[in-house]
């Protein structure tokens, strides 16, 4: 009551009606003061640690793996003191999409997003990045049961070489995998990608035509894509933009908390999961 009044009256002549002593006022004051300092401090820290880019939510999340139990009220009053902003407030320009690809495979996945096998479903899509003056390319391979990146690749051209470069990345078993979805990009249909699923017994899905939500995790881990590692940047030449994707998706599976996962990142997901399935 003190606190919250001492910008009105006398904090001598409060602690004098309420029988308290200024002393113990005041040292409670100072304990206050110096876990606001080590709360603002901490999260400061959490946000810069995420790369710029957690909100109230995560921040008390991460909070709350420290033993703080904070409320988001308060974590947002002190992002807005400390001026931290994160780059999800920013809007994003979307390219628009190629020529379709007229293949009559269906929409096998059918928006069953949710998997319970690793390495059951696979889901993929491209976005661009500057590098000098010039579009790159980025593909990335999502796993649904966890969302972690499975493989990725980058690139000058926007094809199905990209594709094929990214599966070449995947440090899994190919055979392991049972379905390929992504949207009618005609980077997604050529020859040797064809004979590539074939050989490792891979099926085919892709979304209906002009029908994004078909594909909806994909269009979101790009949108988290944009967002956190493309976004306002330009990159001086292919390697650089090799290492810090490298960088980026090391930290997306092992680092980045992700809500869909309860919190959790996909690499732990997975492990609880595994641990889970063991205990049965």
């Amino acid at each position: 009551m003190v606190r919250h009044n001492r910008h009105k009256y006398s904090v001598s002549a409060m602690c004098a009606v309420l029988q308290l002593p200024r002393s113990t006022y005041y040292y409670e004051a100072k304990i206050r003061d110096n876990q606001d300092e080590e709360l603002t401090a901490l999260i400061v820290k959490i946000f810069k640690d995420s790369r710029n880019i957690y909100g109230q939510r995560k921040i008390k999340k991460e909070l709350q793996k420290q033993g703080w139990t904070v409320s988001r009220r308060r974590i947002g009053r002190i992002m807005k003191e400390q001026g931290l902003v994160s780059k999800y407030t920013v809007a994003q320009f979307k390219l628009r999409k190629t020529t379709v690809n007229e293949s009559e495979v269906g929409n096998v996945l059918n928006r069953e997003f949710n998997q319970d096998k690793e390495l059951k479903v696979i889901v993929s899509d491209l976005t661009y990045v500057r590098v000098k003056q010039n579009w790159h390319y980025i593909c990335v391979l999502v796993d649904l049961y966890n969302r972690e990146i499975v493989g990725y690749s980058a690139g000058p051209n926007k094809s199905a070489e990209l594709v094929q470069r990214a599966f070449s990345a995947v440090k899994y078993n190919l055979n392991r995998l049972e379905l390929f979805h992504t949207d009618r990009g005609s980077e997604f249909k050529n020859k040797l990608i064809d004979e590539a699923l074939e050989t490792f017994g891979i099926a085919r899905s892709l979304s209906e035509k002009g029908t994004p939500y078909d594909n909806a995790v994909a269009e979101a881990t790009f949108k988290t894509i944009k967002t956190e590692f493309v976004s306002g940047r330009v990159f001086e030449s292919q390697r650089e933009l090799d290492l810090e994707l490298f960088d980026y998706v090391n930290w997306f599976n092992n680092i980045r908390i992700h809500g869909s996962l309860d919190y959790l990142t996909p690499n732990e997901y997975k492990r609880k999961n595994q641990l889970e399935m063991s205990n049965i």
